[in-house]
Order: structure tokens, then C-alpha cells, then sequence
């Protein structure tokens, strides 16, 4: 039983994971100049960005554990992924 909760506890936080990486993608789509790349790769990059910006900010000792303070961590991390990739692709 207590697995089992513990199981689903890991699964609701790998859903609010993605729901706040899409939330930074779409706020850093909106932050960086212009549209960005569509609204469905920032979505896609917003998840990875908040990979990234969960990583910078526990490297620089920086962490932040509320909701809010992850959704500002992952919309930075998206920002910083948005502006390199704008950068390599850049038209």
C-alpha cells in the first residue's frame, strides 16, 4: 500500500513537471523576441528549459521549492534554451 502511494506520488510530480515546463515554455515564448519557434516547440523546449533552469539554479545554490519558484526557475532555464537555440538557428 505504502508503495503504491509512494508510486503515484512520483507520477503526479512527473506531470506537474511537464504542466510547468509547458507553462515556462509558453511564458519564455512570450519573453524572448518575437513568437519564438511556434507555440508547440516552445512548449517542447519549455520542458527541457526547465530541465535546465532546475539545474542551473540548484548549481549556483539557488534552488527554489515552492510552486512559484519552480515556475520562475523553468521559465529561466526556457528563456536561456530559447535565446541558444535562436542563436544556432538563427535565419
Amino acid at each position: 500500500m505504502f508503495r503504491q502511494i509512494i508510486e503515484i506520488a512520483k507520477i503526479m510530480d512527473i506531470i506537474l513537471s511537464v504542466i510547468i515546463g509547458i507553462a515556462a515554455g509558453f511564458i519564455a515564448g512570450k519573453i524572448v523576441k518575437g513568437k519564438g519557434f511556434g507555440l508547440i516547440r516552445n512548449l517542447i523546449i519549455g520542458i527541457v528549459g526547465s530541465v535546465l533552469g532546475g539545474w542551473l539554479f540548484s548549481f549556483l545554490g539557488l534552488s527554489l521549492h515552492t510552486l512559484l519558484g519552480t515556475l520562475i526557475m523553468a521559465t529561466a532555464g526556457a528563456v536561456i534554451l530559447l535565446w541558444l537555440v535562436a542563436l544556432i538557428f538563427k535565419k
